[in-house]
């Protein structure tokens, strides 16, 4: 019987079936028996083993083994038998035993069992527990490192007996990759520096051995190229490792276990491309629908998926079912080992609060998985269990998040939720500080959404906590670091792609953050969460046609928090939007009652205490002073106790009845409760409005008040330290000034004021009363008005209070800024002060002001309309008329000092008439029981107006009536003038503009001929193209287009010009032959030897003889001298090699010229008006015709160049165009000489060409080498 190596016999390879639709699964080739060979007495005998009904102990099988001494190839056919059947530890047993009795003959045959034992120990290592198991002893258990090093000693045994067997690669490739499984992922390293880990240095050592492996197959081992893409993923090389897989799939399409499919999804998935990712899993699985792995990595795809969904979104649901459902499930179903498997079901029983299930699924994905990252996936459901309890074990918790993040590499490369479930930790362990540094770092890395929601909130709650605590630190740094960073969670939300859902909390600290500096910011963060909660609603749209759109929100507004309403109400009230902010309090009491009814244990009660608190404060605002009493009311009905609503009703009597019950309220309300600091401030402000003015300060009642208030309930009360500082500025205004000593009394009056206030700024730093009140101590003080305008300027931003804009006018009016005194007299006026006569009167004064400064009698006019409006609202009031009389006499004195240009005769007599009314009103104001000024002074100047400012007026009035009367005819005239300057102006721009309109259509008439023009021309070039191809082309015998050949006429031409340069025989120079430079280029061109000319000059007979005699090289010096002409004098040393030519001295344009000179000076600048060719040509045989020395070079450089020559003659000669020799001539033809003397020029125009290359037929450039100029 044959020996057999898994079911085929003498190893025979094992071929694939063509179809991918036909599965080998794995062992498919072990046989389900085989014969073991007994030796009997007479005949060969054989035992038959069944090998799918093995025995569970291998010993008898063995035993017979080892009698018969059978090979190896029986051992392990049986092992793998055993392997098949999950029994590896037989099957290793089996195969030490084997090799025990292989010891006895070749060492070599040992090599195949020891592979097969390392393959067995590697698959025993994937299925071993990574980590000892909660509840077993540690050395009891034995971890895949234990298999690994097992592995690590048979390959070894096997390389100590043949290193070079070929197995051995594979093998310890995947050794070296599941030995990097087991080691932690490198730690951060800078972008630049190298990763030097263990792990990083592993996983190459073992593409190293699957690049050795597939140098021995001759690059057929596909296993090897599968273990190389897995290690190059290990290593994040995805493209490398998708470009391996994809060489596989190219040459083994059928190939399914293990299928390249799966890796090329992991790929894609990496590099981005999910949704490729998915199809190849797809496709895996259309191929084997029981893949495990296909099935589970479908599933993460839909639960990414789905991930992009809120759990809310009706598109969720459908997806998560699915992954659960349709793939994990089944996968789990197929082998509920599958650590990615146990894992995935983990994180779905979380949801569900399976504690136990989640424990058991996680503890499989850590103990079984050669995956750092789905190792990681188990340690984080571990911690999160702990994390969920209602106890939660916090330390047990954080030991599980860390191992998460270290077993994916820790640091910058960590497991991200598992480091934000360490910074939840961390704040319930009220490590804040801690949880800020983490979440700073995991900013900078990942910009997670998540962490900067947390990390604001806690910088948010730091201000909050030192808001509550009083702390005086200042917190601007950490309120800006708090608005950044949940403005840039707000901002994240508007991204479509990342599909976040907006959190309320975010804009809840948002709008508490910006409370107090942007109040319009908090009120629209409000709104949002407002709008949010309504959109949450199931039944948010009104029925059709029912009720209108706002009583249908008035609806949905009730069933949101009372809470926010009464928030948004209170931003509403401060922005004086009373009408809304009444709206949200009814609604919010309406809200509180539905909460109620909802659910009982709501403390209802105290929520509609405050809101309808607040409610009458609107009233109160409003000036519904009724409404207010009556919700005080009932608030003092339900609890009598209720101080602030006894205050307020205490308020609104005394603005009601300030004489009579309104003082007897406030007494009795004083009398019941004078502890309470509210009360006392009300009482402190009442007194302020009734007492009566102290002579002395100490003897004020209301100074007695405040300071019993700040010396026996509260010293730091701000309310009274700002009332003593009203008290010490209000005395310190009204006192003496006349001497020094009276001048100092009031100076520390001043600083006493300043010293309460600063007192209440330091306890309050935005008490903007106070910083009012030193604003008003400078500028009547110290008169320091820019420090006075930059303390009601920003008084101005945080009160919201018409007395800031009077003071910043006053300020303003005495800096002379007339223009930003009157804006701030005018906002003073939008707060329903718009009846104010003292404010009018104050605008009035500014514009009179500005009027005499601006020499305006509008700006007058304008101070006399407020001066009468603020008579007309207090009539009773002698001072206003005052101001409109002194108003109308200062009007009248402008007009009379202004030039007749400048101001009308109708202003003249308005201003006339004015004075009039302004004599009578002094004349009354003086009679008058108070008058504001001294009588006798009021009096004066009404006769001033009377006796001097009317007959001013008179004269003013008979000017201008004569000015305007003379001019009439001149302004007539110029208002023509001006009206025909204008018409001609627009007759000149209307025909400018038809000339350019005329322009512009002659343009486009001329572009339009000259692309028609253009058309044309391109047509006739390309007809001409057309046949010129025709007449170049033609057909062969093949039928194909070829150019017709041209050879045979440019040899025939070059063959008639060389018999035509040979039969004229012409001297140049002193005997030089034109035959003779023919024959020299002839013999060039042809690769002859070269000969070169005797020192001495040749003779005529020589000449005639055509071919060069010396082989010598000889330089000759020839000059050219005399006046200048039309060329400039050179002189020129030339290398002939011709017999025929001679060395002279010649002069241009001197003794040999003479007329016939300048007749080849014409022919030359004749020549220069040829085309373009013959031009460049001219140009070249000047620039050889210049002086110029050309040295000896080695001759075989020179047969080189000249052979260069001759091959590229040819391909010039077939298209057509002429040679630079013959170029050449033809130029020496034109200029009418060669090299010779001038008598040559002049005498032989039309001479024979003399080719100036053959002087230089020894030379190693020939007539191209650089010329040296002398």
């Amino acid at each position: 019987m044959a020996p057999l190596l898994n079911g085929y016999t003498n190893g025979a390879s094992r071929h694939l079936p063509e179809d991918p639709s036909v599965v080998e699964s794995r062992f498919s080739d072990v046989p389900s028996q085989i014969d073991i060979p007994v030796s009997g007495l007479d005949a060969e005998e054989a035992v038959e083993v069944n090998l799918e009904e093995l025995l569970d102990d291998p010993t008898e099988l063995c035993t017979l083994l080892e009698q018969e001494g059978v090979g190896k190839h029986y051992w392990m056919v049986i092992a793998l038998a055993y392997a098949k059947q999950a029994k590896v530890d037989h099957a290793i047993e089996i195969l030490s035993k084997g090799m025990g009795t292989l010891n006895r003959g070749n060492p070599k045959e040992k090599l195949g069992p020891l592979s097969l034992t390392c393959w067995l120990y590697l698959w025993k290592s994937r299925e071993a527990p990574r980590v000892v198991p909660d509840g077993q002893p540690a050395g009891e258990t034995r971890l895949k490192d234990f298999y690994l090093q097992a592995a690590t000693g048979s390959l070894n045994e096997a390389s100590r007996i043949n290193p070079a067997f070929p197995p051995l690669f594979l093998a310890r490739g995947v050794l070296y990759l599941l030995r990097a499984s087991l080691q932690p992922p490198s730690k951060a390293t800078a972008p630049s520096a190298p990763d030097l880990s263990d792990r990083v240095d592993t996983l190459r050592q073992s593409i190293k051995c699957f690049e050795d492996a597939l140098r021995v197959s001759s690059g057929r081992n596909m296993m090897a190229v599968l273990g190389r893409a897995r290690a190059h993923f290990s290593l994040g090389k995805y493209a490398e490792a998708l470009d391996g897989y994809q060489e596989v799939l190219n040459k083994m399409p059928h190939l399914q276990d293990p299928d390249p499919r799966i890796g090329v999804g992991c790929c894609l998935w990496q590099l981005g491309h999910k949704d490729e990712a998915r199809e190849a899993w797809e496709r895996a699985l259309e191929l084997n629908p029981d893949s495990k792995i296909a099935n589970i990595l479908l599933g993460l795809y839909y639960i990414h998926d789905s991930s992009h969904y809120a759990t809310t979104d009706p598109a969720f649901g459908p997806i998560y079912k699915k992954a659960m459902t349709v793939y994990t499930q089944k996968a789990f179903k197929l082998d509920k080992e599958l650590p990615l498997t146990c894992a995935t079901f983990g994180s779905y029983f979380m949801m569900r609060k399976s504690w136990a299930t989640v424990d058991n699924l996680a503890r499989k994905a850590i103990e079984l998985t050669d995956v750092n990252a789905v190792a990681s996936d188990g340690w984080y459901l571990l911690a999160r269990k702990e994390h969920y309890q209602d106890r939660p074990d916090l330390p047990k918790a954080s030991d599980y998040y860390q191992k998460a993040d270290l077993a994916r590499g820790g640091g910058d490369k960590g497991y991200l939720p598992a480091r934000f479930g360490l910074v939840q930790i961390q704040i319930l362990q009220r490590d804040f500080d801690g949880a800020k540094f983490r979440l700073e770092k995991i900013i900078q890395q990942s910009k997670s959404i998540e962490a900067m929601m947390i990390l604001g909130a806690l910088y948010a709650e730091d201000v909050f906590r030192s808001q509550a605590n009083g702390v005086k630190e200042d917190k601007s740094a950490d309120v800006k670091k708090a608005t950044t960073l949940l403005e840039a969670v707000r901002l994240a939300w508007k991204d479509p792609q990342k599909k976040l859902t907006p959190d309320s909390s975010v804009l809840v600290y948002l709008a508490r953050l910006y409370e107090t500096e942007q109040p319009d910011k908090a009120l629209q963060c409000l709104h949002q969460v407002e709008q949010m909660s309504i959109n949450d609603m199931p039944d948010k749209e009104p029925p059709d046609g029912t009720e209108t759109d706002e009583v249908w929100m008035a609806k949905l507004r009730e069933q949101l928090s009372p809470q926010l309403l009464n928030n948004i109400g209170c931003f509403q009230h401060h922005a004086e939007r009373h009408e809304q902010a009444r709206e949200f309090f009814q609604t919010a009491l309406s809200a509180c009652v539905k909460a109620g009814e909802k659910d009982e244990g709501i403390d209802t009660d105290a929520l509609v205490t405050t809101i309808s608190y607040n409610l009458a404060r609107t009233y109160e605002a409003a000036g519904l002073l009724d409404e207010a009493k009556q919700v005080y009311e009932g608030l003092l009905a339900r609890h009598d106790d209720y101080t602030d609503a006894r205050t307020r009703l205490a308020y609104i009597e005394l603005r009601q009845n300030p004489q009579e019950a309104g003082p007897k309220v406030m007494t009795a309300l004083y009398e019941a409760d004078s502890s309470n600091l509210e009360v006392r401030s009300l009482f402190g402000w009442f007194l302020s409005k009734s007492k009566r003015r102290a002579a002395n300060i100490a003897e004020d009642q209301e100074q007695r008040h405040y300071k019993h208030t700040l010396q026996h309930h509260d010293k730091h009360d701000r309310y009274s330290l700002t009332g003593m500082g009203n008290l010490y500025l209000t005395t310190a205004r009204e006192m003496r000034r006349d001497t020094d000593q009276d001048k100092d009394k009031r100076r520390k009056t001043y600083e006493k004021a300043v010293e309460f206030y600063d007192k209440a700024l330091q306890l309050d730093p935005r008490n903007a009363y106070a910083a009012q009140g030193i604003a008003i101590a400078l500028v009547e003080d110290k008169k320091d008005l820019t420090a006075a305008v930059q303390l009601f300027s920003k008084v101005r931003d945080t009160v919201k209070d018409p007395s800031v804009y009077i003071n910043l006018g006053h300020v303003f009016a005495e800096l002379k800024q007339y223009s930003r005194s009157i804006e701030s007299y005018e906002a003073a006026l939008t707060y329903n002060r718009a009846s104010d006569p003292q404010i009018l009167a104050c605008l009035g004064r500014v514009w009179l002001l500005k009027g005499k400064l601006d020499k305006s009698p509008a700006a007058m006019k304008t101070s006399l309309s407020y001066s009468q409006r603020a008579l007309a609202i207090a009539p009773s009031q002698i001072h206003f008329q005052f101001n409109i009389a002194f108003v109308q006499i200062q009007l009248a004195q402008l007009l009379y000092t202004l030039p007749e240009a400048q101001r009308t005769l109708e202003d003249v007599i308005k201003a006339s008439s004015g004075l009039e009314e302004a004599i009578n009103s002094f004349c009354e104001i003086a009679q008058s029981k108070n008058p504001p000024y001294p009588r006798h002074d009021i009096e004066q100047r009404a006769n001033m107006g009377r006796n001097t400012m009317r007959r001013q007026l008179e004269r003013a009035i008979q000017s201008q009536r004569e000015y305007e009367e003379k001019n009439a005819a001149k302004l007539q005239e110029a208002r023509e003038l001006r009206e025909a300057e204008i018409r001609r102006r627009e007759e000149e721009k209307r025909r400018a503009n038809e000339q350019k309109e005329e322009e512009k259509r002659k343009i486009r008439e001329e572009r339009d001929k000259m692309a028609q023009l253009s058309r044309e021309l391109a047509e006739k070039r390309m007809e001409e193209e057309r046949r010129r191809e025709e007449a170049e082309y033609t057909t062969d015998t093949d039928g194909e287009r070829v150019k017709r050949s041209k050879r045979k006429k440019q040899a025939a031409k070059r063959k008639k010009r060389a018999e035509e340069n040979s039969g004229s025989e012409t001297e140049v120079g002193d005997g030089e032959d034109g035959t003779a430079a023919a024959a020299a280029k002839k013999s060039r061109r042809k690769k002859k030897a070269r000969s070169t000319e005797p020192d001495s000059a040749v003779d005529s007979s020589d000449a005639e003889g055509g071919a060069p005699k010396s082989k010598k090289k000889r330089k000759r010096l020839a000059r050219r001298g005399g006046k200048e002409g039309n060329f400039k004098s050179e002189e020129l040393v030339v290398d002939s090699d011709s017999e025929g030519a001679s060395c002279t001295v010649m002069q241009t344009n001197g003794g040999g010229g003479g007329p016939e000179d300048d007749d080849g000076d014409t022919r030359m600048r004749e020549a220069e008006d040829e085309d373009e060719d013959v031009a460049v040509s001219k140009q070249h045989s000047r620039k050889r015709n210049a002086r110029r020395i050309e040295d000896e070079a080695d001759e075989d450089k020179d047969e080189e160049d000249e052979e260069e020559e001759v091959e590229d003659e040819e391909p010039q000669q077939q298209s057509g165009k002429k040679t630079t020799a013959e170029r050449d001539a033809e130029e020496d033809e034109e200029s009418g000489g060669g090299i010779g003397g001038g008598a040559s020029f002049a005498d032989n125009p039309h001479g024979d060409p003399v080719d100036e290359s053959v002087g230089a037929a020894g030379d190693a450039g020939g007539a191209e080498d650089p010329l040296l100029q002398i």
